[in-house]
């Protein structure tokens, strides 16, 4: 669990990188080309994957973005041969983004009824 908990912490401040130099595009094609590991899944994966990316945004330096916690989140899902989708969505009034992350249509990362919250602009 801590192995994954640095990973997981250096994942965050690869992407933090990104949404520093507001390099939206290089995030989304970092995303969008990470692969899933054709081996298959150990069962209590995607918890423990959760748990370590919830564990290193407990410690990283500066408050965590949804953007960034569900790129991270996806990536090592993906790793670990889980297949996964970042969402990205948008809700009119109140004008606000959010990222999360679905298994099988299934929010994984956020609470469950996110989906009716916000409009899907992206799947990745």
């Amino acid at each position: 669990m801590r192995c994954l908990a640095v990973a997981a912490y250096f994942k965050l401040f690869e992407f933090d990188l990104y949404i520093y130099r507001r390099d939206f595009a290089r995030l989304h094609n970092r995303v969008r080309s990470s692969v899933v590991n054709p081996r298959a899944a150990l069962p209590g994966t995607v918890e423990r994957i959760c748990n370590a990316v919830n564990l290193a945004c407990m410690w990283y330096w500066k408050p965590v973005l949804c953007l960034q916690r569900s790129a991270v989140t996806i990536c090592l899902l993906r790793q670990s041969g889980v297949s996964a989708q970042m969402v990205i969505g948008a809700q009119q009034l109140p004008l606000k983004a959010h990222a999360w992350v679905e298994i099988d249509g299934r929010v994984i990362n956020d609470k469950p009824y996110t989906r009716e919250m916000y409009a899907v602009l992206d799947r990745l």
